[in-house]
């Protein structure tokens, strides 16, 4: 019989030569003497290694006796999104749109698996609100913050991805349950650790939309678990969510505008035949970045590609549709949507609408959506702030003047304005420069709210919670 299991920072470590059964997943490390193995695979390796070691002492969190202390019934796909995730023994990446209730379901998650749970968050903002949501859900116990200048885990805690991360060594035997809330963030090289640290047996993703241009979300996998259940907003539109409708208005560029749009595209894409570069991909984009850098002509070329970019996204015949569709809506609240700062203080001199970028300051930042909420203000100008991470208004009409090609960013941005309303009746609108890259950016990203993009059916098998060894992980 093997030694005793234990946690060494993110590795699972055994002082004796591991049983067959789990060899394959121990290294020998000869600078301690000990045999090493990824903290993710803790689950595999006890089930495997049961009956077969002395004791068990890498895991230090907890069973808790977690009652829900419920303020609202659970929507049907909320509970269907849980049965699917507790049919896949606790470990799965769950899609929901923006306002169908993805933080509910994490709290129903970690009241179900009962175990030292903590919640990983982009921003300061979420942890706050998750935070709050902990709290109220589960009056008995302490919340315990890491990140925005606090480090006092305990057994039901929030941090943010930075924090998670540079703190993944100590805290990846603390928990047993890790909620990643917007997990499209965990799969980068520094984020990664917050999940491959832990020992974790029960994981839950969430988000809007999982797909990265890197490609990188197909790690989720193996970081969280199989896409387990997703639901797309049209799919919920009219029930849990407002109904809706996307509307596309086209403008046109000035004779003059249109001729210096042709011509930066001339300079931009001489310099990309005569290097063979493409930019259909992300890796073309990176290689004109690259190689833009080192010439004159390059810099001209990348010059050229941003004032081509300008032109189609500042287009002052954008501000005529923006005129016509504020006061088509006059005394609905209205979001307006950027992709540069510039373009939002623009609009914030020219019509007196509040600003909300990255610049803002926090208290002001507050103070503005709160007037917002209230009526005070109809309608902000914001670059790309409110696309995650902060607790926004209801609104029931957003303008899109410019954006990248990102199907995430108009989920988002979809997402704030159909929260469910008694009446409401909710509409996207793209202002799009007809004839300009901006046509097929629009195609692009308009893809994610599309219901063809539905790549996984719902599992609605209900299982109990899973029973336990003496060892004290999953049968």
């Amino acid at each position: 019989m093997a030694g005793t299991l234990r946690y060494d920072r993110g590795t699972l470590t055994l002082k004796e030569r591991p049983p067959e059964a789990v060899i394959g997943e121990f290294v020998f490390d000869s600078r301690v003497d000990l045999w090493r193995a990824p903290a993710y695979k803790y689950s595999a390796i006890v089930k495997l290694l049961r009956g077969q070691i002395a004791a068990n002492h890498a895991p230090l969190y907890k069973k808790l006796e977690l009652n829900h202390a419920q303020s609202r019934t659970p929507y049907p796909h909320q509970l269907e999104a849980l049965e699917a995730w507790k049919a896949a023994r606790g470990a799965g990446l769950v899609v929901l749109p923006t306002g169908a209730g993805k933080s509910y379901l994490g709290l129903l998650a970690i009241a179900w698996a009962g175990r030292s749970a903590l919640v990983v968050v982009p921003t300061i903002d979420l942890m706050h609100q998750w935070y709050a949501e902990l709290k109220a859900a589960f009056p008995d116990f302490p919340i315990g913050l890491i990140g925005g200048g606090y480090y006092e885990p305990t057994d039901l805690s929030v941090a943010t991805y930075d924090s998670a991360a540079i703190h993944a060594e100590r805290l990846g035997n603390r928990f047993g349950m890790l909620v990643f809330d917007e997990v499209h963030h965990l799969p980068t090289a520094f984020y990664k650790p917050a999940a491959t640290f832990s020992l974790a047996p029960y994981r839950l993703g969430l988000t809007a939309t999982p797909e990265r241009t890197d490609l990188r979300h197909t790690e989720l996998q193996w970081l969280v678990g199989d896409l387990v259940y997703r639901r797309e907003a049209a799919q919920l539109a009219g029930d849990v969510l407002a109904p809706y409708r996307l509307e596309r208005v086209h403008v046109e560029l000035s004779p003059a505008e249109r001729e210096a749009y042709r011509k930066a595209l001339e300079e931009r894409d001489g310099f990309l035949r005569v290097n063979g570069i493409s930019l259909g991909n992300l890796t073309g984009w990176q290689e004109f970045v690259m190689r833009s850098a080192k010439s004159e002509s390059g810099r001209r070329a990348m010059k050229a590609h941003r004032e081509a970019r300008r032109i189609a996204s500042a287009a002052p015949a954008k501000l005529r549709a923006l005129e016509v569709i504020l006061t088509r809506h006059a005394g609905h609240k209205t979001l307006i949507f950027t992709e540069d700062n510039e373009t939002a203080y623009h609009i914030s001199t020219r019509y007196l609408i509040p600003c909300l970028s990255h610049q803002t300051k926090v208290k002001e930042r507050q103070e503005m959506l709160e007037l917002f909420r209230s009526g005070v203000y109809r309608s902000i100008v914001t670059s790309k702030v409110l696309n995650e991470g902060v607790d926004v208004p209801d609104a029931s009409v957003g303008v899109v003047l410019s954006g990248s090609s990102v199907a995430r960013e108009l989920v988002q941005r979809l997402g704030r304005i159909i929260r469910r309303a008694e009446g409401k009746q909710a509409v996207l609108y793209e202002i799009i420069a007809r004839d300009t890259r901006e046509e097929r950016v629009s195609e692009r990203r308009r893809l994610g709210v599309q219901v063809e993009a539905l790549t996984s059916q719902p599992r609605l098998m209900s299982l109990e919670p899973v029973s336990w060894d003496d060892l004290g992980e999953k049968e």
